[in-house]
């Protein structure tokens, strides 16, 4: 690998952080004794190596210097270590973790230590907010300071909730391996949520200026696809990649010039990337043949639906609401309640559908929830039932996070004064 053309060694360093760090971590986590915040270390002092090093000569292979380097790093970490214990180093570093493939390994028949470590990152033993972001810092490459930035917390407070969690893994010994053929169906479904938060937080921000955060929606969507490539025969990490591949096709349509929210129904479809429709496709069809489709397989062929339509009013409702049906046996929450709803009502059911968004509200699960105040005045708004609409509204601004959602609001409010 070489710096771009026009490019600077700062360039290709950062983007072989990006890209790299995951799989440089995951190699060295055996050798460094389940130690996440020494393995980070050692690559850190690799790359700081690098940048000393590579003006002089730029290896010919990066990627295997950096390597090696983070290696020697490593193991002069665990000398010095050694030297303040009184240890010899021999005792120190196993010989069996030198070799980096254990038997765990070679049994799982899934040789590639990124999925230990994502596994490691979203063991359940760690609070949902550490689990993203130690997936972010370490598969995700992403730098303390991004992760901040990105969910709109201080630096200082992110690195300290990853030093905690760091430190859980350490002390609590959570095991560096795969979960057994056991074990998987309960912490499989975790590893997925923490990729599934990562892309709503970048595709849907919950507050700040802006609508998205392109950049996480990135990660998620890589770190899917690396998942898939190590899990191939789960259909469930098939769906979600078909999920965030549907999802993803309507970025550049979801606002428009002005900066203005579009709903579903508003967007011009050619503006859907067709690539990312075509992955979404080709990905819901391997989930399919792999078993009983799961949540989010149901949420992809949800999204599929939608794909097909070339225009809204092509939209088949009838077989989206009986998607909603399959999904709530297996997710029977209040947003897929909310979600079936809506498309009860474009369905042509909106009385059915006013009832049903009634009884949410009456239950008091989603009374924080945007998105259930927004769609009951909408709803409210079709039967030209303006005031009841309005006090809808009203409840729903200051819940919006978003500049662009406030704005949204704000406009459906002043639609019915002017």
């Amino acid at each position: 690998m070489r710096p771009p053309p026009g490019g600077s060694l700062n360039d290709l360093l950062a983007e072989l952080h990006r890209e790299q760090v995951g799989l440089l971590l995951a190699s060295l986590m055996p050798m460094a004794r389940n130690d996440l915040a020494a393995a980070e270390d050692a690559v850190q002092l690799a790359f700081t190596a690098a940048l000393e090093h590579w003006p002089r000569e730029l290896p010919q292979n990066p990627v295997a210097w950096l390597r090696v380097t983070a290696r020697h790093k490593l193991l002069d970490a665990h000398r010095r270590s050694a030297r303040t214990d009184g240890e010899l180093v021999e005792e120190s570093i196993p010989a069996a973790n030198l070799d980096l493939h254990t038997d765990d390994a070679l049994d799982s028949g899934i040789p590639d230590d990124r999925l230990r470590l994502l596994f490691t990152c979203c063991h359940p033993s760690l609070k949902a907010e550490a689990q993203v972001a130690l997936t972010l810092t370490t598969l995700g490459g992403l730098r303390t300071e991004e992760v901040a930035r990105a969910f709109l917390v201080e630096e200082r407070t992110m690195a300290q909730r990853l030093t905690r969690a760091k430190r859980k893994i350490r002390d609590a010994r959570i095991p560096y391996r795969l979960p057994s053929s056991e074990e998987l169906p309960q912490r499989l479904p975790g590893v997925l949520a923490t990729l599934y938060l990562i892309f709503n937080e970048g595709y849907s921000a919950s507050s700040g200026e802006d609508l998205q955060r392109r950049e996480l929606c990135h990660d998620a969507r890589r770190l899917s696809r690396t998942l898939t490539e190590l899990m191939p025969k789960q259909g469930e990490v098939r769906g979600l990649r078909a999920l965030l591949a549907f999802q993803d096709s309507r970025t550049l349509a979801r606002v428009n010039a002005d900066g203005k929210f579009l709903t579903l129904t508003e967007q011009d479809r050619s503006c859907w990337k067709q690539a990312d429709m075509a992955e979404g496709h080709q990905q819901l069809a391997f989930a399919s043949r792999l078993g009983v489709p799961g949540t989010y397989t149901l949420q992809a062929a949800l999204a599929a639906e939608h794909a097909r339509a070339a225009t809204a009013e092509d939209t088949d409702w009838r077989r989206i609401v009986h998607i909603y049906d399959l999904l709530l046996q297996i997710q029977d929450t209040p947003v897929v309640r909310l979600n079936r709803a809506v498309a009860v009502a474009e369905a042509g059911h909106v009385d059915q559908a006013i009832a049903l968004v009634a009884a949410l509200r009456e239950a008091g699960q989603l009374q924080d929830y945007l998105w259930l105040h927004t769609t009951y005045a909408d709803l409210l708004e079709r039967q030209e039932r303006f005031q009841e609409a309005m006090e809808s509204w009203s409840i729903a601004l200051p819940l919006a996070g978003t500049q662009t959602d406030r704005r949204f609001i704000r406009e459906r409010m002043n639609r019915r004064k002017g």
